[in-house]
């Protein structure tokens, strides 16, 4: 049995091109489900590894790490699910690899959750990578060389308050990676939480939970003088959605000794520096089935669907590609052009 993938030949840098392909359907094993693919949703991520081969191992490759669907079969042993059931789940490098770049996939039931009646696939669809790069970063546990900032997450007892009244600075509150930080601090307790976006976007972020948004022009040197104006209290966590050296900079100095920050990409820090210091610095790898992190990955999926149905977990919001897979390239494009406060999504079984 085969079905329809989109293929890289090669990186774009060296000429590579895309194509789509028939490749073997995966059989679900034990502890494992079928699923159809409708709807994935395109990463920055995968525009890096397009264009330079990031964590790329061999060509041709198929991307994609955000999609929602229908379970078709189910593995052996595999309780909770039945075919038919609608899930969402999020692509992995951990073997054997999942990419969500075609039609169909077999995925770990354990990192596989139901899509409440209240979310459509395509919305879906816009969750799983984003949601657990801010999950992993505020609370997957303090270990090198990834990890995040072993915060109590909501889902564990007492974790809806464990941070209430403390405040949290988050950058780029628009970005799909954002929202969610913002979400889930909000579950957390936290007050204020304070982010950065452009304006046009304020009002956005806010309806997430954000109760202050600076302008994300606004000079970074300022941000700490701004934050003081805002909290009496110290602020002990950020989590760095941008990336930037300033960014990073910014963040690092505004946390106090004994707290931290979580950044979505290499640590640009001084090492030394970081290593006398009394801050922890957490680099986010957002695979929710890589080694240690699955403890963070199995429980977040375990309350997902709850937290979805219950409205505390949104989507992002959304546009729809064209032509299925088909539409992928030209999609990865535009987002590598920038969208703002948008996730592009494919329907793989749309593929003529």
């Amino acid at each position: 049995m085969q079905h329809k993938a989109l293929l890289l030949s090669d990186k774009l840098s060296a000429g590579g091109a895309w194509a789509v392909q028939p490749v073997p359907s995966p059989q679900p094993g034990p502890g494992c489900v079928g699923i159809a693919v409708h709807a994935a949703a395109l990463n920055p991520l995968d525009t890096r590894m397009a264009g330079i081969g990031l964590f790329v191992k061999s060509w041709p490759a198929v991307f994609g790490f955000d999609a929602a669907g229908v379970v078709t079969k189910l593995g052996e042993g595999v309780t909770g699910f039945a075919v038919g059931d609608r899930v969402l789940f999020e692509g992995t490098f951990v073997d054997p690899p999942v990419a969500t770049y075609q039609q169909y996939v077999a995925m770990r039931a354990e990192f596989v959750a139901k899509v409440p009646d209240n979310l459509t696939l395509d919305e879906a669809a816009t969750i799983p990578l984003t949601l657990a790069t801010a999950a992993l970063g505020l609370y997957d546990a303090r270990q090198a060389p990834f990890g995040g900032l072993a915060l109590t997450p909501p889902w564990a007892p007492g974790g809806r308050s464990a941070y209430a009244g403390e405040p949290i600075v988050i950058t780029a509150g628009a970005s799909g990676v954002g929202q969610h930080a913002i979400q889930l601090a909000k579950l957390s307790g936290f007050a204020p939480i304070i982010t950065t976006a452009s304006p046009a976007n304020a009002a956005y972020v806010e309806s997430l939970g954000a109760t202050h948004v600076l302008d994300r022009h606004a000079p970074l040197s300022s941000l700490a003088a701004t934050v003081a104006s805002l909290t009496d209290k110290p602020v002990k966590y950020a989590y760095d959605a941008v990336g930037t050296a300033e960014t990073q900079r910014a963040l690092y100095d505004l946390v106090v000794p004994g707290g931290g920050v979580a950044l979505v990409k290499e640590s640009v820090l001084d090492k030394a520096e970081v290593a006398a210091g009394d801050k922890h610095v957490a680099r986010v790898f957002a695979d929710v089935q890589m080694g240690p992190q699955q403890a963070i990955g199995k429980a977040l999926y375990a309350a997902l669907t709850g937290m979805l149905a219950a409205g505390e977990i949104k989507p992002t919001k959304l546009d729809v590609l064209p032509n299925g897979l088909e539409g992928i390239p030209e999609g990865l494009e535009r987002l590598g052009k920038g969208v703002s406060a948008l996730k592009l999504v494919a329907h793989p079984q749309e593929t003529a």
